[in-house]
């Protein structure tokens, strides 16, 4: 009797606590569907195409190169083989390189426009909460499951792009 009623009484209690208003936010997915990062993508784009240009050139003559390797295996000299290979490595090796200093300097433009855009997308959520009246917000990704009405991320999207 006396575990029932403790049983009883927790539930009571936990109910009173529940949240009345929830709703689940993506707060990654907000700042990419944004306009903000549309506009700011295509910014990236325009700012890397020449180091772009110059990786796929560089990946091409990279392939060029192996295939003419390939190619040349068994017909041709130890020595012209081994200046292929040099080659080879040379044009690889900048490849790399390059590769690797473009993803680095795209990932410090990410880093800022995220950093300038994250005081808005705070503003942005506290005025919906507090106009909407929210009691709880959750991040959808920690979620299993939520009903489609429950996710406000498009509301904050439309609300992002206004700003």
């Amino acid at each position: 009797m006396l575990r029932s009623l403790v049983i009883i009484l927790g539930m009571a209690l936990s109910l009173n606590a529940m949240a009345e208003k929830v709703a689940a936010l993506s707060v990654q997915q907000a700042l990419l569907s944004s306009k903000a990062a549309d506009a700011f993508r295509e910014k990236l784009k325009t700012e890397f195409s020449s180091e772009q240009k110059q990786l796929i050139d560089l990946e091409a003559q990279v392939k060029k190169i192996q295939d003419t390797i390939k190619k040349g295996m068994g017909t041709q000299s130890k020595e012209v083989q081994d200046q292929q290979r040099v080659q080879f490595q040379k044009a690889y090796g900048e490849y790399q390189r390059l590769g690797q200093e473009l993803q680095q300097k795209q990932r410090q433009r990410e880093e800022g426009f995220l950093k300038d855009m994250r005081p808005k997308l705070d503003a942005v959520i506290r005025d919906l909460i507090e106009t909407e009246g929210y009691d709880m917000v959750v991040n959808k990704q920690a979620t299993i499951y939520v009903k489609p009405e429950l996710d406000i991320t498009p509301r904050v999207v439309e609300l992002l792009n206004k700003k």
